[in-house]
């Protein structure tokens, strides 16, 4: 039997141990994802695009917010809320401007090369 490979497990039986399932024998295994160098660059570049524009969405509503306790200010205050809410409506217009860009980029890809999240 020296040219069979499979080997007999604690139980006797030939092939593989029935004691392990099939999803043990994948615990080991990597995951490993390709993605290109140009891909993750512009992955990043909207990813700090969304951050900044974030971080701009929160500056504007709560200095909006602050001038909402001074009658002199609400008017300067319900500026910093539209053009915070203008903002928010940038935030999709960016996810779908990147989702293009490597829509674009990968058009001639046979396999899905996005990770389908969003920042």
């Amino acid at each position: 039997m020296r040219g069979d490979r499979s080997e007999i497990g604690s139980t006797g039986t030939q092939g593989r141990d029935p004691g392990r399932s099939a999803r043990s024998t994948g615990v080991n295994q990597r995951l490993i994802l390709h993605f290109g160098r140009d891909e993750l660059i512009i992955r990043r570049r909207y990813e700090v695009l969304s951050i900044v524009n974030d971080i701009l969405i929160g500056i504007w509503f709560v200095i909006g917010s602050f001038f909402f306790f001074y009658e002199s200010l609400t008017y300067y205050g319900t500026w910093l809320f539209l053009i915070g809410s203008i903002e928010m409506l940038i935030r999709p217009v960016i996810r779908l401007t990147r989702r293009l860009h490597l829509q674009r980029m990968n058009a001639h890809a046979t396999s899905p090369a996005e990770a389908e999240h969003d920042f």
